[in-house]
């Protein structure tokens, strides 16, 4: 993938609250989606959603559980089009879906698999199942108003309680174009093939609006071992692109799998090692781009990570800096999004990221970034997984961080080699190995999963 002149457009302005079509560039016989070895058209998509929409009450909000991708886009958009909103929970978590119905009491939620939600549910494969007609000719495409709520996403909580963020179909519309007019614009009707769920903010940009908005075809399934991936890229016709984090390239990378040729790799959600980068891109014998983004302001930003450190924001995006932090703004986001990360901007759209301000430590005086300190503790031979975190009740007076790790090596032998890589200020004490970490779908890993199973295996010890 390269970057290349833009070939789809800005949208208006949100404050005109002009309508903006749901699929663009609109092409009625053109494969949308390759849902369980079906091709569907976009005409075909625009049948079902009809099918869909219709059958739906009149609520104002909804938890969509969908896990296939293809029935998570349909409950999405089916949604949109009825004016309704989309709650998309950090997790799945009974108490996490409880607490949101309380907090928006007119939703109810649609699904495809059986879920442990107490509330009014819809099963939109059943649901499709039963309802779907074959019809013909050629359906209106439906136009949303920029400025209408789209979806409520939620933080994942890796530093905390979860937060509420509004997006407007608009908003997520630019972003998708964006995304295509930098990673996808030289290749024709690429596949986007995704190991992400749809429900966050990376996988809904880039696995479900980029074949809205940008001329993509979407693959529905969520292949999650080294031998599935491998198996659906052999089987798909070029080009493909696959979507990705950094804990699931490395897992890929490490089976030692003769994969596929791709057209590009696109990896998010935490920071990527140059290393695990030039790997991946020797493995599937392509290009690999990082994505930079947040919840609040969605994906802004993007790198060859094997060329070069420095990000670039995409078209339309500023970034300024003041005493509080970084602000990101741009026509297509509703208000200002402040920047939970420290920034060093290069020019008026470069920058560097030195790591989140949650994430700086401060210890004898002395700075660092808990993840770049992760990130020299994967390199270190032998370690399959690993973290460097905080404590529960660690205070900036008494900081000193901690780790657990993955690895058939002892403990002691993991810190003598990562003495090698970082500060002796900054080395883990303790260092606790563990069967494996609580990662949740897109790889992250929550301050309150990381603080119980730390102590878990304290207690144990």
């Amino acid at each position: 993938m390269h970057t290349s002149s833009p070939l789809f457009f800005s949208l208006p302005a949100l404050s005109i609250n002009a309508p903006v079509a749901l699929i663009h560039p609109f092409a009625p016989h053109q494969t949308l989606v390759i849902h369980k070895g079906r091709t569907i058209t976009q005409a075909e998509f625009l049948h079902d959603l009809e099918c869909v929409s219709a059958r739906l009450p009149a609520h104002g909000f909804a938890l969509n559980l969908c896990e296939d991708r293809y029935y998570f886009l349909l409950g999405f958009c089916a949604l949109l089009v009825k004016g309704a909103i989309n709650l998309l929970p950090p997790n799945r978590q009974a108490l996490a879906l409880t607490e949101l119905a309380q907090d928006y009491s007119d939703c109810y939620c649609v699904f495809d698999k059986a879920q442990d939600c107490d509330l009014p549910s819809i099963n939109l494969a059943e649901l499709l199942k039963e309802n779907r007609s074959l019809q013909s000719g050629t359906p209106t495409v439906p136009m949303i108003p920029a400025q209408q709520i789209a979806a409520i996403a939620f933080t994942s909580g890796s530093t905390g309680k979860p937060k509420a963020n509004a997006k407007s179909w608009g908003t997520l519309a630019a972003t998708a174009r964006m995304l295509g007019q930098r990673l996808s614009a030289d290749l024709i009707m690429p596949i986007i093939v995704g190991t992400v769920p749809p429900q966050h903010m990376y996988g809904l940009e880039t696995t479900l609006f980029m074949p809205l908005q940008a001329g993509t075809i979407m693959h529905s399934d969520k292949p999650f071992y080294p031998a599935d991936v491998q198996q659906l890229l052999a089987q798909l016709p070029a080009p493909i692109i696959l979507v990705t984090t950094p804990i699931h390239l490395r897992t890929l990378v490490n089976a030692e799998l003769p994969m596929p040729a791709v057209a590009g790799i696109i990896s998010a959600t935490a920071p990527l090692d140059q290393t695990l980068a030039q790997s991946a891109e020797a493995c599937f014998d392509t290009s690999l781009w990082e994505i930079y983004g947040c919840t609040e302001a969605g994906s802004m930003a993007t790198r060859r990570s094997t060329q070069t450190e420095e990000w670039q924001l995409l078209q339309d995006f500023q970034l300024t800096l003041d005493d509080i932090g970084a602000i990101a703004r741009a026509p297509h986001l509703l208000e200002d999004a402040p920047i939970q990360d420290q920034l060093t901007l290069l020019s008026a759209d470069r920058f560097l990221l030195q790591g989140r301000n949650a994430d700086m430590i401060n210890v004898a005086g002395k700075r660092a970034s808990l993840a770049n300190l992760t990130v020299q503790l994967l390199r270190v031979e032998g370690v399959k997984d690993g973290v460097i975190f905080l404590p529960p009740q660690s205070t900036q007076a008494e900081v000193r961080p901690v780790a657990m790790v993955v690895s058939d090596r002892p403990e002691k032998e993991i810190l003598a080699a990562l003495a090698l890589r970082v500060d002796a200020t900054f080395l883990p004490r303790p260092l606790r190995k563990a069967a494996s970490l609580p990662r949740n779908e897109t790889g992250k890993l929550t301050a309150a999963a990381l603080h119980q199973l730390w102590s878990q295996i304290n207690d144990q010890r």
